[in-house]
């Protein structure tokens, strides 16, 4: 990843967060946006922050855990 790519990353972007159906109530899961980057953050932990993935990351990741190679 760029440095440019960094910074869009970290840029406030607007976006929509989505937890799984599967969510249970305590709130142990993490929330997903969707957009130029592919934001992760702690549903229960909001203000730390999100962490952000290019698309071939972000796909690489989702392959892995449908594989339960995780």
């Amino acid at each position: 990843m760029s440095k440019r790519d960094l910074t869009m990353a970290s840029s406030p972007m607007p976006r929509e967060w989505h937890t799984s159906t599967y969510t249970q109530e305590r709130g142990a899961c993490v929330e997903v946006a969707e957009g130029l980057f592919t934001g992760v953050r702690d549903s229960k932990n909001r203000d730390l922050g999100a962490l952000f993935f290019a698309a071939p990351e972000w796909q690489a990741f989702v392959t892995v855990v449908k594989c339960d190679e995780l």
